[in-house]
Protein backbone atom coordinates (compact mmCIF):
# COMPACT_ATOMS: atom_id res chain seq x y z
CA UNK A 1 0.00 0.00 0.00
CA UNK A 2 1.22 3.47 -0.89
CA UNK A 3 0.02 6.61 0.82
CA UNK A 4 0.41 9.98 -0.85
CA UNK A 5 0.01 13.30 0.93
CA UNK A 6 -0.01 16.57 -1.00
CA UNK A 7 0.77 19.99 0.38
CA UNK A 8 1.55 23.47 -0.85
CA UNK A 9 -1.73 24.56 -2.36
CA UNK A 10 -3.29 27.93 -1.66
CA UNK A 11 -4.54 31.22 -3.04
CA UNK A 12 -2.26 33.20 -5.33
CA UNK A 13 -2.66 36.09 -7.73
CA UNK A 14 -2.29 35.60 -11.46
CA UNK A 15 1.37 35.59 -12.41
CA UNK A 16 2.41 34.19 -9.07
CA UNK A 17 4.02 30.89 -8.14
CA UNK A 18 3.35 27.90 -5.94
CA UNK A 19 5.24 24.69 -5.29
CA UNK A 20 3.25 21.56 -4.57
CA UNK A 21 4.80 18.65 -2.73
CA UNK A 22 3.69 15.05 -2.51
CA UNK A 23 5.18 12.85 0.19
CA UNK A 24 4.92 9.12 -0.37
CA UNK A 25 5.16 6.19 1.98
CA UNK A 26 6.70 2.90 0.99
CA UNK A 27 10.18 1.70 0.10
CA UNK A 28 9.47 1.27 -3.62
CA UNK A 29 8.67 4.93 -4.33
CA UNK A 30 11.82 5.27 -6.42
CA UNK A 31 10.52 2.71 -8.92
CA UNK A 32 7.19 4.42 -9.59
CA UNK A 33 6.12 6.85 -12.25
CA UNK A 34 4.68 9.83 -10.41
CA UNK A 35 2.09 12.16 -11.84
CA UNK A 36 0.11 15.28 -11.09
CA UNK A 37 -3.50 15.67 -12.18
CA UNK A 38 -6.03 18.41 -11.57
CA UNK A 39 -9.77 18.69 -11.52
CA UNK A 40 -11.82 21.86 -11.62
CA UNK A 41 -15.48 21.89 -10.54
CA UNK A 42 -17.70 20.41 -13.23
CA UNK A 43 -14.75 19.25 -15.30
CA UNK A 44 -13.02 15.93 -15.83
CA UNK A 45 -9.75 15.04 -14.15
CA UNK A 46 -6.92 16.35 -16.32
CA UNK A 47 -3.32 15.20 -16.68
CA UNK A 48 -0.81 17.90 -15.76
CA UNK A 49 2.65 16.33 -15.58
CA UNK A 50 4.47 13.08 -14.89
CA UNK A 51 8.01 11.93 -14.24
CA UNK A 52 9.64 8.54 -14.53
CA UNK A 53 11.50 6.75 -11.74
CA UNK A 54 14.87 8.40 -12.39
CA UNK A 55 13.63 11.85 -13.31
CA UNK A 56 15.16 11.47 -16.73
CA UNK A 57 11.85 11.51 -18.55
CA UNK A 58 9.04 14.01 -18.02
CA UNK A 59 5.78 14.76 -19.70
CA UNK A 60 3.54 17.83 -19.53
CA UNK A 61 0.18 18.79 -20.86
CA UNK A 62 0.50 21.56 -23.44
CA UNK A 63 -1.19 24.23 -21.36
CA UNK A 64 1.50 24.11 -18.64
CA UNK A 65 4.64 23.63 -20.72
CA UNK A 66 7.21 26.31 -19.95
CA UNK A 67 5.39 27.28 -16.74
CA UNK A 68 5.30 24.11 -14.60
CA UNK A 69 8.18 21.81 -13.68
CA UNK A 70 7.85 18.36 -12.15
CA UNK A 71 10.74 16.92 -10.18
CA UNK A 72 11.39 14.24 -7.60
CA UNK A 73 13.74 13.44 -4.74
CA UNK A 74 13.82 9.68 -4.28
CA UNK A 75 15.86 9.99 -1.09
CA UNK A 76 12.96 11.94 0.43
CA UNK A 77 10.16 9.96 -1.24
CA UNK A 78 8.80 13.23 -2.53
CA UNK A 79 7.65 14.59 -5.86
CA UNK A 80 7.22 18.30 -6.56
CA UNK A 81 5.33 20.49 -8.97
CA UNK A 82 6.76 23.98 -9.35
CA UNK A 83 4.09 26.22 -10.85
CA UNK A 84 5.08 29.61 -12.22
CA UNK A 85 3.18 32.28 -14.14
CA UNK A 86 -0.07 30.94 -12.77
CA UNK A 87 -3.30 31.76 -14.56
CA UNK A 88 -6.90 31.75 -13.32
CA UNK A 89 -7.55 28.72 -15.53
CA UNK A 90 -5.04 26.77 -13.42
CA UNK A 91 -7.51 26.89 -10.54
CA UNK A 92 -8.35 23.32 -9.52
CA UNK A 93 -7.79 20.63 -6.97
CA UNK A 94 -4.39 19.08 -7.69
CA UNK A 95 -3.78 15.39 -7.09
CA UNK A 96 -0.60 13.42 -6.83
CA UNK A 97 -0.67 9.87 -8.18
CA UNK A 98 1.62 6.85 -8.41
CA UNK A 99 1.81 4.50 -11.35
CA UNK A 100 3.43 1.25 -10.23
CA UNK A 101 4.02 -0.38 -13.61
CA UNK A 102 4.75 0.73 -17.15
CA UNK A 103 6.15 3.88 -18.68
CA UNK A 104 4.80 7.39 -18.17
CA UNK A 105 1.03 7.49 -18.53
CA UNK A 106 -1.18 10.50 -19.16
CA UNK A 107 -4.49 8.74 -18.51
CA UNK A 108 -5.62 8.76 -14.88
CA UNK A 109 -6.68 5.13 -15.22
CA UNK A 110 -3.02 4.08 -15.43
CA UNK A 111 -2.37 5.26 -11.88
CA UNK A 112 -2.82 3.00 -8.89
CA UNK A 113 -2.57 5.28 -5.88
CA UNK A 114 -3.86 8.79 -5.25
CA UNK A 115 -3.49 11.52 -2.70
CA UNK A 116 -6.35 13.44 -1.19
CA UNK A 117 -5.68 16.56 -3.24
CA UNK A 118 -4.68 20.14 -2.52
CA UNK A 119 -6.59 23.19 -3.72
CA UNK A 120 -4.94 25.79 -5.93
CA UNK A 121 -6.86 29.00 -6.53
CA UNK A 122 -5.52 31.69 -8.84
CA UNK A 123 -7.23 35.07 -8.68
CA UNK A 124 -7.28 37.49 -11.61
Amino acid sequence: QVQLVESGGGLVQAGGSLRLSCAASGRTFSSYVMGWFRQAPGKEREFVAAINWSGGSRSYTNSVKGRFTISRDNAKNTVYLQMNSLKPEDTAAYYCAAQTTGSIGTNWRAYDYWGQGTQVTVSS
